[in-house]
């Protein structure tokens, strides 16, 4: 569940799952970026702004084993025209306990059109009709 900060930034969790098993009892580093991808990319709801990823720099500087519950924070550090940029950092053993992941990134703002010309239409259909249907189905989940 996410939820917004001061300023532009959320906080997570993500608790690491078998499913999530990269080595044998540690979290795969593709699902650690997607969770912080995700936590990242609700920044840009804060913002009301439609944005992708253009750019993720992910540092992996802890094992993450799975069970461990990572602790999320995300913020923009900048935006300039459709540029935004922000940060993301994952903890364990409590919100305030060591970096094991950190993420920087861009995301770029689009218009509607890059899902209508590309995504699934009766889903794009569905989020038109209701743009905050998506965000109530997941409750801010993050779960990649």
């Amino acid at each position: 569940m996410a939820r917004a900060g001061d300023g532009v930034t959320v906080t997570a969790e993500f608790t690491v799952q078998p499913a999530h098993q990269g080595a044998p009892g540690l979290a795969h580093g593709g699902v650690l970026a997607s969770a912080l991808d995700e936590t990242l990319g609700s920044l840009g709801w804060l913002l009301r702004t439609i944005a992708v990823t253009g750019r993720l720099e992910t540092d992996f500087l802890l094992p993450v084993p799975v069970g461990t519950t990572l602790y999320l924070e995300a913020e923009v550090t900048a935006v300039a025209g459709r540029k935004i940029y922000s940060t993301a950092t994952g903890r364990v053993g409590g919100p305030d306990g060591p970096v094991a992941v950190r993420a920087d990134a861009l995301f770029v703002e689009v218009k509607v059109e890059h899902f209508t010309d590309h995504g699934r239409p009766e889903e794009i259909r569905a989020a038109l009709d209701d743009p905050d249907q998506v965000r109530r189905a997941r409750a801010f989940e993050v779960n990649p």
